[in-house]
């Protein structure tokens, strides 16, 4: 397996958030690696894009979106939810992935819990980290794409149909890395 690189990151959201899709999320929880294929991702794409966080300007909280591609974004929803994103593209040009869901995970406020992904991760370098990362095992799956959950207030940037999903059928198994850190 081979771990995605600063290049891979450093493109068009556009681009990555479909290639996302069939990659490996790879996590340090607790005492364990786990591993999961990224089954559903959405593109947010600069500050005209009206669902982006950085269509509001550059402040604390969007500060991450800024940054050149592979840096975590992460924000809290509902007071109980975070949300993982990956930033793309290059400095200054913020643009972000939602993680919407892994294998057999449903939901970004479900995979965030299972992974334990919390403001801690926040602007983490995605490429060299040794808790979270992900990786490439070459498998190219087919994908259908929609319109973006949970934007209806964005305008007609509420319609792009920039959330990517794999198609029924399309994931093979992977081995589930659990186990012990100490043992790596």
């Amino acid at each position: 397996m081979q771990k995605l690189t600063r290049n891979f990151f450093s493109r068009d959201v556009l681009i990555v958030a479909p290639e996302l899709l069939g990659k490996i999320l790879v996590c340090r929880v607790g005492e364990e690696l786990v591993s999961y294929r990224i089954t559903e991702t959405e593109a947010y794409r600069g500050i005209e894009d009206l669902a982006c966080h950085a269509s509001k300007g550059r402040t604390a909280r969007t500060e991450a979106m800024f940054h050149s591609g592979g840096c975590i974004y992460v924000y809290l929803i509902y007071g109980m939810y975070w949300m993982l994103n990956i930033v793309t593209g290059l400095e200054n040009d913020p643009q972000a992935v939602l993680i919407r869901g892994l294998e057999g995970i449903y939901g970004p406020g479900r995979l965030s819990r299972r992974l334990q992904i919390t403001k801690n991760f926040y602007n983490e370098d995605i490429t060299v980290s040794n808790r979270i990362w992900i990786e490439n095992d070459g498998f190219k799956p087919q994908y259908q794409t929609s319109k973006r959950i949970g934007v209806h207030y964005a305008k007609e940037w509420k319609d792009k149909p920039w959330r990517f999903y794999l198609s029924k059928g399309q994931l093979p198994h992977i081995k589930n890395r659990s186990s012990n850190i100490e043992e790596l």
